[in-house]
């Protein structure tokens, strides 16, 4: 597996620019459309779980945990984006992710901020 398999973003043209500060140097803010979200839960794999079982015993890095919760997070930046652009966005400032269990059966991830639109000033 390669670096390409444990990282994400965006590529270098994207249709909503995603970033995490509350301004883009070089932009103004021209209107505020609010919160915008993206959700995704994923259940564990059963062949994950036994190999991070085994994997804990002895230490090291879970790598197939780690591609899943990649993916996941990649799948609810996706859908943000998503839900931004068909709301007249081009921007999404202030972005984060909230991370959580979801009642023992696998990994709720929201990737969340504020929609807006942007002009380059």
């Amino acid at each position: 597996m390669g670096i390409e398999d444990y990282g994400g973003g965006q590529g270098p043209q994207p249709d909503v620019l995603v970033v995490t500060t509350n301004d883009i140097p070089g932009y103004r803010v021209q209107q505020v459309i609010g919160e915008v979200f993206g959700l995704t839960v994923r259940s564990r794999h059963l062949g994950s779980q036994i190999g991070a079982g085994l994997k804990s015993m002895i230490g090291g890095e879970l790598r197939g945990l780690t591609k899943t919760l990649v993916q996941t997070r990649n799948q609810a930046m996706e859908r943000l984006v998503e839900q931004a652009h068909a709301r007249g966005a081009n921007a999404v400032l202030a972005f984060r992710f909230d991370v959580t269990e979801a009642a023992d059966v696998g990994t709720e991830v929201c990737a969340y901020g504020t929609a807006v639109v942007v002009t380059q000033e």
